[in-house]
């Protein structure tokens, strides 16, 4: 007997398992295993029709694109900046497939020595796409041969030691460099100054994530109605990558209580199980505001003091958790460190401090930190 699902008219019901529809079979757990693995492939955008959001930085891509190709060269190379779970690795793909070449994917820290640099150089073809993931993270000795092979098509390699030291050159055929990284300001001058294309990946809006889950839902063959997927969308931290892995949680808790999609309650259950709450912060959101303003009486703080306070990487909580917490007006960042706003004060229910409130902490700008 399948399991036990509950309808629309409040009915259960036993269900056999001939003449199941593809989405009774997920519920009982025998989906074809292919159909599942293809389903989360699905999932990733392949062209710009499919991605949904970011419409003037696709706009200018697309004419990118389509320049280049009407002239039959490789695309400029890219940089891609912004926080992590934006898309920066989707979009590369969506380039090299818009370009119709092949994508060669790899990552700073990956990248060891120039032997492994030259190694990838010398396996494209004309026009493919090198995406180097994290690229801040590459070593000097490493960026500098990335120099010569933007701007001249060649990589210089040198070969043995000593007195018998030489230099062998490799000219390689032409190639876009696509770039990504979450830390800008990390990467040095010449080697930023060698991209032609700089773009920004910004976070989403709400309407925006609810659409990227009714996608995801449907790919996974458990909808979700339109409610179910603005929650979502609501406590997705402006990152699609998170509306994904939430879409795939609220349907394992609406799975088991033998729902057929999801409903906004639905959402809202699970989401509350999960520990996000309705403006999207987790766990750690609340603990590291928390602790601004009962430990340190709502700043400044320094993000070291943070740092070891919570007991996280100071890494971590730059790229990951601040990002969101800046752009939602929770959190400042000035050059004396970090404070809580009056909005996160009355989303956590504590009092805002005096010291904060004279600090000019309520006024919702963010002040950078130089």
């Amino acid at each position: 007997m399948g399991i036990r699902k509950r309808h629309d008219d409040g009915e259960t019901q036993g269900r056999g398992t001939a003449g199941r529809s593809r989405h009774e079979a997920l519920l009982d757990g025998a989906a074809q295993p292919d159909e599942t693995v293809h389903a989360s492939r699905r999932i990733r955008p392949q062209r710009f029709a499919d991605y949904i959001g970011q419409t003037a930085l696709k706009r200018k891509l697309e004419v990118f694109v389509t320049a280049a190709r009407q002239r039959a060269e490789p695309l400029d190379h890219v940089l891609l900046h912004g926080p992590p779970g934006l898309g920066k690795t989707t979009m590369a793909n969506i380039l090299a497939n818009e370009l119709d070449v092949q994508i060669h994917v790899t990552s700073g820290p990956a990248i060891e020595h120039k032997g492994v640099l030259a190694g990838h150089l010398t396996a494209l073809q004309e026009r493919d796409v090198l995406f180097i993931d994290e690229i801040h993270r590459l070593t000097p000795t490493v960026e500098e041969s990335l120099y010569s092979a933007m701007e001249d098509g060649r990589i210089d390699i040198p070969v043995g030691e000593g007195t018998r030291a030489r230099t062998m050159n490799f000219d390689l055929a032409p190639f876009t460099l696509i770039g990504a990284t979450t830390r800008t300001a990390l990467l040095s001058g010449p080697l930023r100054d060698r991209f032609q294309i700089l773009e920004g990946i910004e976070f989403y809006n709400d309407e925006e994530l609810a659409a990227i889950v009714q996608r995801t839902a449907n790919i996974l063959g458990f909808p979700v109605r339109e409610a179910g997927a603005r929650e979502i969308g609501r406590r997705s931290r402006g990152t699609p990558r998170i509306a994904i892995r939430l879409t795939r949680r609220v349907r394992d808790f609406a799975q088991v209580a033998g729902c057929t999609e999801i409903e906004a309650s639905d959402a809202r259950a699970a989401l509350d199980d999960l520990g996000i709450d309705r403006e999207g912060l987790d766990a750690v959101d609340r603990r590291l505001l928390t602790m601004i303003f009962e430990q340190f009486s709502g700043g400044p703080v320094g993000i070291d003091a943070l740092a070891a306070s919570l007991g996280e990487p100071r890494d971590t909580l730059e790229g990951v958790y601040e990002p969101f917490l800046l752009q939602r007006g929770f959190l400042l960042r000035t050059h004396r460190g970090r404070m809580g706003t009056r909005k996160a004060a009355k989303h956590l229910g504590v009092p805002m401090p005096r010291s904060s409130r004279r600090g000019g902490a309520d006024d919702g700008q963010e002040q950078l930190d130089l």
